[in-house]
């Protein structure tokens, strides 16, 4: 399993994960660019704070990916259902 080291919103960080190196950069440039969006609105405020905002926002974004991602299986599956009906 590959090791990594980076820097990521000031903080050095190391960890060993199955994910390519695309992936890795991919996730620590989504991050970076959320922090800098949540910089600019939030003005000056704790780190911590900070943070916490950027965790409930990427929260946010995978929890409407999932409703997304859930809607288009049940049309799919409706879909699959009405075609199969059809073909009897």
């Amino acid at each position: 399993m590959p090791r990594y080291t980076l820097t990521l919103l000031g903080l050095d960080i190391s960890f060993k994960t199955d994910a390519d190196s695309t992936r890795i950069k991919a996730a620590q440039t989504l991050i970076e660019n959320k922090h800098k969006e949540l910089v600019e609105g939030a003005g000056d405020i704790s780190k911590e704070r900070l943070l916490t905002y950027l965790l409930l926002s990427l929260a946010d974004d995978f929890l409407v990916a999932e409703e997304k991602r859930t809607r288009q299986e049940e049309k799919i599956g409706e879909i699959l259902e009405k075609t199969s009906t059809e073909s009897d």
